[in-house]
């Protein structure tokens, strides 16, 4: 394949798939949406390098999520890391009510907080399997672990979030007495 033929196949991926890739990023690091395009940048310089295995996958969008996943968690690895905290807060960082309501930033920033609570690979376990809907098998194969480990952490993942989101709602109710 030529470069130019190469380089316009990626192009295209790029522009349909991008807008996933950031959403997916910003919920698997708990809305610092500055990481996450750090994430989806660093993920599309992969994706780029090893094209031809990407476009014989069977889903390139499956294939980039894996690798989207896999940067997160070589990067929550790096111990010695230390990143900037973004404040501001897009509107549309975790996409727009399809009906067309204005989103709920309190939800949101409640959301996003519970995320930020768990660990990264447990995060990724809850993003993948919740909000892309993936099955057991298929999360464990783009994390690169077991099934049991997927069931095991999913389930760890939930219990920390409903702890989380019942000590937030006790605390809001304490807040409004």
């Amino acid at each position: 394949m030529r470069d130019s033929e190469r380089s316009a196949e990626f192009v295209a991926f790029v522009r349909a798939h991008r807008a996933d890739l950031v959403r997916t990023a910003v919920l698997l690091c708990a809305g610092d949406e500055a990481y996450a395009e750090d994430l989806v940048q660093t993920t599309l310089t992969r994706l780029y390098l090893s094209w031809s295995k990407v476009r014989r996958a069977d889903s390139s969008l499956a294939y980039s999520r894996r690798c989207l996943t896999n940067v997160f968690i070589d990067e929550a690895r790096r111990a010695h890391r230390r990143r900037e905290t973004s404040v501001a807060v897009p509107m549309d960082a975790l996409g727009r009510d399809p009906a067309g309501a204005s989103p709920d930033l309190d939800l949101r920033a409640l959301v996003l907080n519970a995320l930020s609570s768990l660990a990264p690979r447990q995060r990724a376990v809850v993003v993948l399997r919740h909000w892309h809907d993936l099955d057991v098998d298929e999360t464990a194969r783009i994390l690169g672990c077991r099934a049991g480990t997927v069931k095991s952490q999913n389930a760890r993942a939930l219990a920390h979030l409903r702890e989380f989101l019942a000590t937030a709602d006790h605390q809001l109710d304490l807040e409004v007495s």
